[in-house]
């Protein structure tokens, strides 16, 4: 694929699946990349403790990549976990809420990681801002939608009087795919470090290895991420007989 050595990308990097693959993605395709992490009183903070050594590992995997791979942002978004009641901030079980919608939403942390990551890549020179918001394997979460995002980059533009691009490169596809994702841009090796070394799972556990990652295995984001890896496994397994 070419390289776009004349953009540069700001990455929304949780330290999770999807992120990490959004990484590898923007390291194949623009010749600068920094990354954006949030500490938003997060129930599942680990995933802020697993994200350097992930990116350590992206470093490691190719050396292109590590020449391409830029500066790490950790910005203090509190202010979220203060003003919201969910099952991502608080302790409480996870359940569906009367508005259809689970209560691990967090009403408009999307949107506001967005407009802050949109801030530091104009201070920071950066063009394009990468997010793994997704459409197709997703809770229904509206901060999600392909058309919130498409909204969003035209406000931010207007409101800044820059030419930012939005990209969400998993807006389309499911987890399987995000597993194949992972696979195209940085081969086994990236599949193995999604495995070992980043985090998904809302309730931040951390104790047994599964064959798709670490996590309780019972939370939304454990049961797609698992979901997908064994589909993905099970694709790879048929092609190889």
């Amino acid at each position: 694929m070419p390289l776009h050595s004349a953009d540069s990308a700001l990455v929304l990097f949780s330290g999770g699946q999807d992120s990490t693959t959004c990484l590898a993605w923007a390291l194949e395709r623009y010749g600068r990349v920094e990354t954006v992490g949030f500490d938003y009183g997060q129930r599942h903070a680990i995933e802020l403790t697993v994200r350097p050594a992930v990116l350590d590992g992206m470093r490691a995997l190719r050396p292109a990549w590590r020449a391409r791979l830029g500066d790490d942002h950790l910005l203090d978004l509190s202010l979220i976990g203060k003003i919201s009641d969910t099952a991502l901030t608080s302790d409480v079980a996870i359940a569906m809420q009367d508005n259809g919608l689970p209560n691990t939403f967090v009403p408009g942390r999307n949107l506001l990681f967005m407009t802050v990551a949109a801030t530091l890549a104009y201070r920071r020179g950066l063009n394009v801002l990468v997010g793994g918001m997704c459409e197709t394997d997703f809770s229904g979460y509206p901060d999600c939608r392909d058309d919130t995002m498409k909204a969003l980059q035209v406000a931010l533009n207007l409101g800044m009087a820059t030419r930012l691009k939005l990209e969400t490169p998993l807006m389309w596809i499911d987890k399987k795919q995000t597993w194949e994702l992972a696979e195209a841009a940085g081969g086994q090796a990236l599949v193995d470090l999604i495995r070992r070394d980043t985090h998904t799972c809302y309730l931040g556990q951390r104790g047994e290895l599964h064959d798709w990652g670490y996590g309780c295995g019972s939370c939304p984001a454990c049961e797609l991420r698992a979901r997908g890896y064994r589909q993905y496994a099970a694709a790879r397994m048929a092609l190889s007989s």
